[in-house]
């Protein structure tokens, strides 16, 4: 049987994306998707994600992580997943869908995606970093220079220790460069290694920034190695609401494999 795919990056971040309206994929394979998603072996991507019908919504979006086990939100896949609907002449400039984490809000202006992100009101601020989850857990820790750390290492230690064990967490190393923007590399848990860049990643970065009073801005701007992010919010106390993150999503290419 052959698989026609497209391939989409947002901001380095780049996913296997198929048209499962018919629902003919075997989502139950997980040693398929897998492979689909190895480098060496396959597509090579940091997750695939399906596109399904929704009876009340544009779409549905059903996201697999690199191992090939289904994941919680992907931001930046949601991000790329809009751009796709587009490219199929599903939607024009906005949408709605449903996502693993409830119904997301989107919109499309010159091939740069604004995703609306769940409401956070749960920040657990320890003295060595914070926690928080922004459709996916995140560990945020703040850092003077990311770019001395080893990612992969010090990630996986944390993302497996405690209290985090077996599920895991995803975890951010943060660098302040002013008053509004933040330098963030993130190790993220499905994918087991380091990524050019994490959706809801930046989003708790921002959130955690704002609550620890790393800054006082609303609109936060995020560099990661794939390029750059935005993330803006509403903030009453404890909550954040109106929570959006916005960047590029591109098409890279589109093919037929073999499963």
């Amino acid at each position: 049987m052959k698989l026609h795919f497209y391939k989409y990056q947002g901001t380095g971040n780049d996913f296997i994306m198929v048209d499962n309206r018919s629902l003919f994929f075997p989502k139950k394979n997980v040693q398929l998707i897998e492979k689909l998603c190895n480098r060496r072996f396959g597509i090579g991507a940091d997750g695939l994600i399906l596109l399904e019908p929704s009876e009340e919504q544009d779409f549905k979006m059903v996201y697999y992580n690199a191992d090939g086990n289904e994941g919680s939100m992907c931001g930046n896949g949601g991000r790329c997943l809009v751009a796709f609907a587009k490219q199929l002449g599903i939607i024009e400039n906005e949408t709605t869908f449903n996502a693993v984490d409830g119904l997301h809000f989107a919109s499309v202006e010159n091939k740069i995606v604004s995703l609306k992100m769940i409401d956070v009101d749960n920040i657990v601020e320890e003295k060595t970093h914070s926690f928080l989850n922004t459709g996916s857990p995140h560990h945020v820790n703040f850092c003077n220079a990311v770019s001395a750390i080893n990612v992969k290492e010090e990630g996986a230690k944390i993302r497996y220790g405690s209290p985090y064990f077996q599920e895991g967490a995803n975890v951010n190393f943060v660098e302040i460069l002013n008053d509004d923007t933040f330098k963030v590399r993130t190790y993220e848990r499905g994918v087991e290694d380091e990524t050019l860049a994490c959706g809801t990643g930046v989003t708790a970065v921002a959130i955690a920034a704002h609550k620890a009073q790393k800054t006082n801005k609303n609109t936060v701007k995020i560099e990661v190695l794939g390029g750059n992010l935005e993330v803006s919010f509403q903030n009453e106390g404890s909550n954040y609401t109106n929570v959006f993150l916005k960047g590029p999503a591109k098409f890279v290419f589109e093919g037929d494999i073999d499963i």
